[in-house]
């Protein structure tokens, strides 16, 4: 692997570049993060590749009546996630037990799901595009429309320089696509490279933010690869258990995956169920569960205390440094223009 820095305006980032990697794909390692998590060397990037991943990305034919792709549940302007209702809706109108996850910096993640069922990147897109209350589709359907399409034949084989699409092409096409979401020029990103400055109430809101959130949300990717209880009780109407479903330990009950907070400001409602449709919503429930709850996770106990209101402003404050324009709003990102969907 060699990096290299390249400018963007004012943006210094260090650039990754690995076999197969060209110079429009969006994909890079901004100065000073961790190295990323995700195997380049089984699914190298390439220009063909995320192409084809965005255009299969907003495809409804992916799912079983053509209704739904994954951009219904996963909005670009909204940090790739839905705002609409709490819960995921899918095909037929059918309603899920999940708020859905944003799609930002997946490269440097190493489960997906809230419950983190998946840890590969590679093989996520089957669960939402096979699921029953999500695309309801299978494999081999899919298969049979894209093998059907001359577009989609002309650009798997440029992609992958094969005659016939596979499930493996499919999934590492989305995966290209996917990973490639790096969000990280917002005013906290220009500040940390010494281009800005907060402002005084920013300043505060991130002295509270580094005292009782970052032990959980670290930066710079505000996120950390482990499972938390948010002191959120069991609701029998979702039957959610969080990691203990898939690990079937009793001590994962009501565990869910710790998520980034870029973008918050833009990916409401919040929390695994979506129950909480304002920030001052989520900060009123963590400075009350000192004494409410019986089990949440250590980190939240350093919050043992509602926080006031001059308090919440700040921290609101600062986490609205976290939102990113150049990403939310990204051409690159976008519903692609092509002769596949010219009609859609």
């Amino acid at each position: 692997m060699k990096a290299t820095a390249i400018i963007l305006g004012s943006f210094v980032a260090s650039w990754i570049f690995l076999a197969g990697i060209l110079d429009e794909t969006p994909f890079y390692v901004p100065t000073k993060w961790p190295k990323p998590i995700y195997d380049f060397t089984e699914n190298p990037l390439s220009q063909e590749k995320f192409e084809l991943g965005r255009t299969l990305f907003y495809d409804p034919d992916l799912s079983r009546d053509s209704t739904i792709s994954c951009a219904n549940c996963h909005l670009q302007y909204s940090g790739f996630t839905h705002i609409d209702h709490a819960l995921s809706h899918g095909i037929d109108g059918k309603i899920g037990t999940r708020n859905a996850p944003v799609l930002i910096n997946l490269a440097w993640q190493e489960f997906f799901h809230w419950d983190g069922g998946v840890s590969s990147l590679n093989k996520q897109a089957i669960n939402p595009l096979t699921h029953s209350k999500e695309m309801d589709n299978n494999l081999v359907e899919i298969l049979r429309r894209l093998n059907q399409s001359n577009f989609y034949r002309t650009r798997f084989y440029r992609a992958f320089g094969e005659s016939t699409i596979q499930t493996s092409s499919l999934l590492k096409a989305l995966a290209n696509f996917t990973v490639s979401l790096v969000s990280a020029y917002s005013t906290y990103d220009r500040v940390k490279r010494g281009e800005s400055k907060f402002t005084p109430q920013e300043q505060a809101g991130y002295k509270r933010f580094k005292k009782y959130c970052a032990s959980c949300h670290q930066e710079p990717l505000f996120m950390k690869n482990e499972f938390k209880s948010n002191g959120i009780n069991y609701m029998p109407t979702l039957g959610d258990l969080g990691r203990m479903a898939v690990t079937n330990r009793k001590e994962d009950s009501l565990l869910f995956k710790i998520p980034t907070l870029r973008n918050i400001e833009f990916s409401f409602p919040y929390m695994h169920d979506g129950r909480f449709k304002q920030l001052k919503d989520v900060l009123n429930h963590y400075g009350n569960l000192h004494g409410n709850q019986t089990y949440y996770s250590n980190e939240l106990k350093k919050l043992n205390r509602p926080l006031t209101s001059n308090e919440q402003k700040d921290l609101i404050a600062f986490l609205k440094t976290l939102s990113d324009q150049n990403f939310l709003f990204n051409p690159k990102f976008k519903y692609p223009k092509n002769e596949r969907n010219a009609s859609f």
